[in-house]
């Protein structure tokens, strides 16, 4: 079902075609109702890895902390976390009992699911699979990596260790 750990990071995420130059903003809110796009979260001269997810996704609830954890790590150096819940407006409070219950600190913003699975695919050129669902920007703001499916943390930190290097 998932990548095997034993292949090397650089493999474990597919190069991500060229992203759009924009999100528009009536597909992504803050948990505050604002619209907000990916650019305000990426190329601020970090990494982002991006976790999309949904509160009732078992695979969602068990990496959600180690990310957490990466998020704490990283931020004051190398790279960030952004969230994106595909719960919707219907699901919205599941979605903030899912922040509240993991104890995340990274920002997280919300789509309806039609609307996150479409951006998805005009990001990457990829089919939406399910969640979780992982893109990883690069400090200049491109779209560099995508993974469907779970992703262990080292192996975004091997990623991020090797394309930082040249690799």
């Amino acid at each position: 079902m998932f990548r095997m750990l034993a292949f090397a990071a650089a493999t474990l995420f597919a190069a991500a075609a060229p992203a759009q130059d924009e999100t528009p903003a009536t597909v992504l809110q803050d948990f505050d109702g604002r619209p907000r796009s990916l650019q305000e979260f990426t190329g601020q001269g970090k990494w982002t890895v991006v976790m999309i997810w949904a509160h009732d996704c078992h695979v969602c609830n068990e990496e959600v902390e180690s990310y957490e954890d990466f998020h704490r790590r990283h931020q004051g150096t190398d790279a960030t976390v952004l969230g994106i819940s595909m719960d919707g407006q219907e699901r919205k409070k599941q979605a903030r009992a899912f922040i509240r219950r993991h104890r995340l600190t990274f920002p997280n913003l919300i789509g309806e699911p039609e609307a996150v699975a479409g951006l998805f695919t005009e990001l990457t050129g990829v089919q939406w699979v399910g969640t979780p669902t992982f893109l990883i920007y690069s400090p200049a703001g491109q779209l560099v990596a995508q993974q469907i499916g779970a992703v262990p943390v080292q192996m975004v930190e091997e990623f991020i260790r090797e394309q930082s290097a040249g690799g």
